[in-house]
């Protein structure tokens, strides 16, 4: 399995087609879901196969998974790296379904159909037919990997003002553990002078909602998958956007009272720098024509206004 999540796609053996790679990964697939049910009927209920007939099962699994992995090696890296990902996750999930239904037949007592064994089969079927959703180019698996990235930052930035209207830490029922310490005994509201500072930060977090909108917006309107530089440019967007999501999570954790404002500050800066690289990288590429540069200005405007305002918020902290 590390062997196939690590490898090296098969580069410029021949022409690629991009119809043809799909048309093999579903057959892959299908035949893959097939030997699944295949195996598990075989192992279901007495007598014991034999073992001739275990050979050939476990043949005819093998062979499925080698075409799969096969196939998903002719998928190049000029493809786009963002497409190749999801794929290889996708094909990974197959692998790995197929992989844990061995096992538990292995370790099953052969009587009758075990609940494991019932969802070990179904986890393979829906692992294969995953690959009917898969995007089809790198515009679409950009515009894919932005929409997850959107729906986390949507989710922190509900949480945060569920949490401000209520004016208590949400977080205070998971945190009272050793591990990560007991905050039930220490502050757990915020002053006037860090709702202040709150204000400039959720700032922060909605120009991270509209930036991920604006850029999803403009991917799926004029982003193009048809030459390399095309690919690489939609790669560079998804690359830096997978990280705005991780630098508001860490910015909303240091907000929870009680607040530290130098740490507050820190992540803001992080996530105020992620932003930029983002909007620059978007107005230099070819999803951004001179139409659209305008909200790119305003929402860059947006990230530097509020950021100052945490700079002058937290002068002391200095």
């Amino acid at each position: 399995l590390s062997a196939f999540t690590e490898g090296e796609p098969a580069e410029g053996r021949e022409p690629f087609e991009l119809p043809r790679f799909w048309d093999a990964l579903g057959q892959t697939f299908k035949v893959t879901s097939q030997e699944a049910t295949k195996l598990s009927l075989a192992f279901s209920r007495p007598p014991l196969t034999s073992a001739e007939d275990c050979r050939k099962l476990s043949e005819d699994v093998q062979n499925a998974i080698l075409a799969v992995a096969t196939v998903y090696y002719w998928l190049p890296k000029g493809q786009g790296t963002t497409l190749r990902k999801m794929v290889r996750d996708a094909t990974t999930e197959v692998v790995e379904g197929m992989i844990q239904l061995t096992e538990t037949i292995l370790s099953a007592p052969l009587e009758s159909l075990s609940q494991e064994q019932l969802i070990s089969t179904g986890n393979v079927w829906e692992a294969c037919e995953q690959v009917s959703n898969l995007p089809r180019d790198n515009q679409a698996a950009v515009a894919s990997a932005l929409v997850a990235c959107l729906g986390v930052v949507k989710d922190a930035l509900e949480e945060m003002e569920r949490a401000l209207v209520e004016g208590r830490d949400p977080y205070r029922d998971i945190m009272e553990d050793e591990e990560l310490g007991f905050r039930g005994n220490r502050d757990t509201y915020w002053s006037e002078a860090d709702r202040k500072l709150l204000s400039s930060c959720m700032g922060l977090m909605k120009a991270s909602k509209a930036c991920l909108k604006k850029v999803l917006g403009v991917v799926k309107a004029y982003g193009k998958a048809d030459s390399p530089e095309q690919i690489a440019q939609l790669d560079d967007l998804a690359d830096i956007a997978n990280e705005i999501s991780p630098s508001v999570d860490e910015l909303a954790l240091s907000m929870y009272p009680p607040m530290n404002q130098l740490a507050v500050r820190l992540n803001a800066a992080k996530l105020a720098s992620v932003l930029k690289k983002v909007l620059e990288i978007t107005k230099t590429s070819h999803v951004c024509p001179p139409s659209e540069e305008g909200w790119v200005q305003f929402l860059t405007g947006a990230v530097d206004h509020n950021m100052n305002k945490i700079k002058n918020f937290t002068q002391g902290q200095m």
